[in-house]
């Protein structure tokens, strides 16, 4: 009867104990949330995302995978990041691409008022045309960022 009485009070201060978890890190990630309107079509993941209003969040308590979708329910992908930081916080959030041609690459997303951002892992196809770049610059002189820098604002949710 004890033993029972030890394991009934075990499990629900377990539970209790799993729903303050659940709470902070349904708080965390609503406090991330952002949207933007993109003017083309760009790779995040391993996805191309067609231009329109995107939705991001992140989708885990340290912010290692953002959801980036769109109002049309394909038009979405969870992205792998790792953590940035800036000496100074941005005043304005954004969106940073990497464009090569006219593919555009997501790379960064900054929130306002923060100093810390997230960079995405470079898609295969970017990783192939840096490597295709890298090849053609050995052979003539090619400046070293061989792609231009993209910023878009981001709002918030």
């Amino acid at each position: 009867m004890k033993r029972q009485l030890v394991r009934g009070t075990t499990m629900l201060l377990l539970f209790v104990a799993l729903a303050f978890v659940t709470a902070a890190a349904s708080a965390n990630a609503q406090s991330r949330r952002s949207s933007a309107d993109v003017p083309f079509d760009f790779v995040a993941g391993n996805k191309t995302l067609p231009a329109g209003h995107y939705n991001i969040a992140d989708s885990t308590l340290a912010g290692e995978v953002v959801k980036i979708s769109a109002r049309q329910k394909d038009a979405s992908v969870f992205a792998m990041t790792v953590r940035l930081s800036s000496k100074a916080a941005n005043d304005q959030g954004k969106l940073v691409f990497h464009r090569y041609g006219n593919r555009y690459f997501l790379a960064e997303i900054w929130t306002g008022g923060d100093r810390e951002g997230q960079k995405l892992m470079k898609s295969r196809e970017e990783k192939s045309i840096e490597n295709e770049l890298a090849i053609i610059s050995s052979k003539i002189e090619l400046p070293k960022r061989s792609y231009e820098r993209v910023e878009i604002a981001l709002g918030r949710n």
